[in-house]
Protein backbone atom coordinates (compact mmCIF):
# COMPACT_ATOMS: atom_id res chain seq x y z
CA UNK A 1 0.00 0.00 0.00
CA UNK A 2 1.24 3.65 -0.71
CA UNK A 3 2.23 5.38 2.06
CA UNK A 4 -0.42 8.02 2.98
CA UNK A 5 0.96 11.89 1.71
CA UNK A 6 0.29 13.77 4.48
CA UNK A 7 0.41 16.87 2.78
CA UNK A 8 -2.32 15.94 0.21
CA UNK A 9 -4.67 14.63 3.23
CA UNK A 10 -4.86 17.75 4.82
CA UNK A 11 -5.33 19.48 1.77
CA UNK A 12 -8.22 17.02 1.49
CA UNK A 13 -9.09 17.29 4.79
CA UNK A 14 -9.52 21.43 4.04
CA UNK A 15 -11.21 21.23 1.40
CA UNK A 16 -13.80 19.17 2.96
CA UNK A 17 -14.01 21.67 5.84
CA UNK A 18 -14.33 24.36 3.98
CA UNK A 19 -17.26 22.58 2.38
CA UNK A 20 -18.81 22.28 5.23
CA UNK A 21 -18.65 25.37 6.06
CA UNK A 22 -20.43 26.36 3.07
CA UNK A 23 -23.01 23.79 3.45
CA UNK A 24 -23.82 24.38 7.09
CA UNK A 25 -24.32 28.05 6.31
CA UNK A 26 -26.55 27.61 3.58
CA UNK A 27 -28.84 24.63 5.16
CA UNK A 28 -27.93 23.99 8.86
CA UNK A 29 -26.35 21.28 10.86
CA UNK A 30 -28.97 18.91 10.54
CA UNK A 31 -30.63 19.68 7.14
CA UNK A 32 -27.31 19.49 5.21
CA UNK A 33 -26.28 16.27 3.83
CA UNK A 34 -23.25 14.62 3.15
CA UNK A 35 -23.73 15.06 -0.27
CA UNK A 36 -24.72 19.11 0.03
CA UNK A 37 -20.95 19.02 1.98
CA UNK A 38 -19.41 16.86 -1.18
CA UNK A 39 -20.64 19.40 -3.56
CA UNK A 40 -19.63 22.20 -1.88
CA UNK A 41 -16.49 20.59 -1.22
CA UNK A 42 -16.05 19.87 -4.82
CA UNK A 43 -15.09 16.11 -4.34
CA UNK A 44 -16.68 13.30 -6.03
CA UNK A 45 -17.73 10.81 -3.58
CA UNK A 46 -19.68 11.46 -0.53
CA UNK A 47 -18.38 8.56 1.46
CA UNK A 48 -14.65 10.33 1.04
CA UNK A 49 -15.96 12.29 4.05
CA UNK A 50 -15.75 9.23 6.49
CA UNK A 51 -11.88 8.63 5.26
CA UNK A 52 -11.38 12.65 7.37
CA UNK A 53 -13.93 12.18 10.01
CA UNK A 54 -15.99 10.02 11.74
CA UNK A 55 -19.19 11.64 10.87
CA UNK A 56 -21.17 14.88 10.54
CA UNK A 57 -20.99 15.45 14.04
CA UNK A 58 -17.18 15.10 13.81
CA UNK A 59 -16.82 17.06 10.36
CA UNK A 60 -19.59 20.13 12.20
CA UNK A 61 -17.05 19.87 15.55
CA UNK A 62 -13.54 20.58 13.16
CA UNK A 63 -15.54 23.07 11.17
CA UNK A 64 -16.77 25.26 14.20
CA UNK A 65 -12.51 24.55 16.01
CA UNK A 66 -10.71 25.27 12.80
CA UNK A 67 -12.59 28.05 11.34
CA UNK A 68 -12.54 30.03 15.05
CA UNK A 69 -10.08 32.66 16.00
CA UNK A 70 -11.38 32.57 19.50
CA UNK A 71 -11.06 28.97 19.95
CA UNK A 72 -7.34 29.37 18.66
CA UNK A 73 -6.68 31.29 20.91
CA UNK A 74 -7.17 28.82 24.00
CA UNK A 75 -4.55 27.15 22.97
CA UNK A 76 -2.12 30.17 24.08
CA UNK A 77 -3.55 29.63 27.69
CA UNK A 78 -0.47 30.34 29.43
CA UNK A 79 0.93 33.42 27.66
CA UNK A 80 -2.86 35.15 27.64
CA UNK A 81 -3.43 34.75 31.22
CA UNK A 82 -0.15 36.21 32.05
CA UNK A 83 -1.41 39.15 30.02
CA UNK A 84 -3.16 42.76 31.75
CA UNK A 85 -6.39 43.11 31.80
CA UNK A 86 -6.59 45.95 28.53
CA UNK A 87 -4.52 44.04 27.06
CA UNK A 88 -5.50 40.45 26.99
CA UNK A 89 -9.17 41.67 26.80
CA UNK A 90 -8.20 43.77 23.58
CA UNK A 91 -6.82 40.64 22.22
CA UNK A 92 -10.02 38.42 23.42
CA UNK A 93 -12.64 41.32 22.29
CA UNK A 94 -10.69 41.04 18.31
CA UNK A 95 -10.40 37.31 18.44
CA UNK A 96 -14.53 36.78 19.51
CA UNK A 97 -15.17 39.21 16.83
CA UNK A 98 -13.09 37.64 13.89
CA UNK A 99 -16.68 35.89 12.54
CA UNK A 100 -17.46 39.01 11.15
CA UNK A 101 -14.63 38.68 8.63
CA UNK A 102 -15.75 35.68 6.85
CA UNK A 103 -19.53 35.78 5.56
CA UNK A 104 -19.71 31.81 5.55
CA UNK A 105 -18.65 32.41 9.61
CA UNK A 106 -21.51 34.93 10.26
CA UNK A 107 -24.06 32.83 8.27
CA UNK A 108 -23.08 29.15 10.31
CA UNK A 109 -23.49 31.35 13.48
CA UNK A 110 -26.92 32.41 12.60
CA UNK A 111 -27.91 29.74 12.22
CA UNK A 112 -26.21 27.71 15.02
CA UNK A 113 -28.06 30.35 17.18
CA UNK A 114 -31.44 29.21 15.32
CA UNK A 115 -30.88 25.07 15.39
CA UNK A 116 -29.12 25.48 19.30
CA UNK A 117 -32.70 26.98 19.98
CA UNK A 118 -34.87 24.48 18.50
CA UNK A 119 -32.60 21.18 19.28
CA UNK A 120 -31.19 20.25 22.30
CA UNK A 121 -29.00 18.11 20.65
CA UNK A 122 -27.51 20.45 18.54
CA UNK A 123 -27.25 23.15 21.57
CA UNK A 124 -25.08 20.70 23.35
CA UNK A 125 -22.85 19.74 20.39
CA UNK A 126 -22.17 23.84 20.04
CA UNK A 127 -22.04 24.37 23.68
CA UNK A 128 -19.34 21.43 23.96
CA UNK A 129 -16.93 22.96 21.00
CA UNK A 130 -17.63 26.80 21.45
CA UNK A 131 -18.84 28.34 24.40
CA UNK A 132 -18.54 25.61 26.75
CA UNK A 133 -14.92 25.96 26.38
CA UNK A 134 -14.82 29.82 26.19
CA UNK A 135 -16.82 31.20 29.37
CA UNK A 136 -14.22 28.70 31.24
CA UNK A 137 -11.19 30.46 29.59
CA UNK A 138 -12.44 33.98 29.92
CA UNK A 139 -13.65 33.19 33.75
CA UNK A 140 -10.80 31.76 34.84
CA UNK A 141 -9.03 34.80 33.04
CA UNK A 142 -11.04 37.45 35.33
CA UNK A 143 -10.91 35.17 38.61
CA UNK A 144 -7.08 35.29 38.04
CA UNK A 145 -6.52 39.40 37.53
CA UNK A 146 -8.53 39.72 40.38
CA UNK A 147 -6.41 37.26 42.76
CA UNK A 148 -3.54 39.63 41.51
CA UNK A 149 -5.06 42.71 42.32
CA UNK A 150 -5.87 43.96 38.74
CA UNK A 151 -9.32 44.15 38.89
CA UNK A 152 -11.73 44.24 41.48
CA UNK A 153 -13.40 41.46 43.39
CA UNK A 154 -16.39 40.06 42.06
CA UNK A 155 -18.04 37.13 40.54
CA UNK A 156 -15.67 36.19 37.79
CA UNK A 157 -18.12 34.00 36.08
CA UNK A 158 -21.15 37.41 36.01
CA UNK A 159 -17.76 39.63 34.81
CA UNK A 160 -16.81 37.15 32.01
CA UNK A 161 -20.18 37.52 30.55
CA UNK A 162 -21.14 41.20 31.21
CA UNK A 163 -17.77 41.90 28.88
CA UNK A 164 -18.64 38.64 26.16
CA UNK A 165 -22.37 40.05 26.12
CA UNK A 166 -21.90 43.37 24.17
CA UNK A 167 -19.73 41.62 21.70
CA UNK A 168 -22.71 39.43 21.23
CA UNK A 169 -25.02 42.19 21.05
CA UNK A 170 -23.02 43.74 18.47
CA UNK A 171 -22.61 40.53 16.08
CA UNK A 172 -26.63 40.21 16.64
CA UNK A 173 -27.39 43.93 15.72
CA UNK A 174 -25.05 43.53 12.82
CA UNK A 175 -25.37 40.44 11.21
CA UNK A 176 -29.37 39.15 12.40
CA UNK A 177 -30.81 42.69 12.79
CA UNK A 178 -28.76 44.72 10.36
CA UNK A 179 -29.42 47.79 12.08
CA UNK A 180 -27.52 50.65 10.09
CA UNK A 181 -25.70 52.06 12.90
CA UNK A 182 -24.54 48.58 14.04
CA UNK A 183 -22.88 48.12 10.14
CA UNK A 184 -21.03 51.21 10.43
CA UNK A 185 -19.65 51.07 14.43
CA UNK A 186 -16.00 49.67 12.58
CA UNK A 187 -14.71 46.25 15.07
CA UNK A 188 -11.96 48.13 16.67
CA UNK A 189 -14.12 50.92 17.95
CA UNK A 190 -16.43 48.14 19.40
CA UNK A 191 -13.75 46.26 20.97
CA UNK A 192 -11.65 49.33 22.64
CA UNK A 193 -15.76 50.71 23.51
CA UNK A 194 -16.07 48.09 25.33
CA UNK A 195 -12.97 47.23 27.17
CA UNK A 196 -13.02 50.57 28.37
CA UNK A 197 -16.20 50.54 29.76
CA UNK A 198 -15.74 47.29 31.37
CA UNK A 199 -12.24 48.43 33.22
CA UNK A 200 -13.90 51.41 34.33
CA UNK A 201 -16.28 49.34 36.51
CA UNK A 202 -13.82 46.85 37.24
CA UNK A 203 -10.05 48.21 37.29
CA UNK A 204 -9.41 49.09 40.72
CA UNK A 205 -8.13 53.31 40.75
Amino acid sequence: MRPRNEIEYEQRRQQIIDGALEAFADKGFEKATNRDIARAAGIGSPGLIYHYFQDKADLFRSVIEERSHILRLLAQFETFMALPPREGLTQFGHAFLTVLDEPASAALLKLMLGEAARQPEVAGLINQVGPGRVFPFIRRYMAQQMAAGHLHQADPGAAARCFVGPLMIYILSREVFRQADADTLHRETMVETAVDIFLHGLEPV
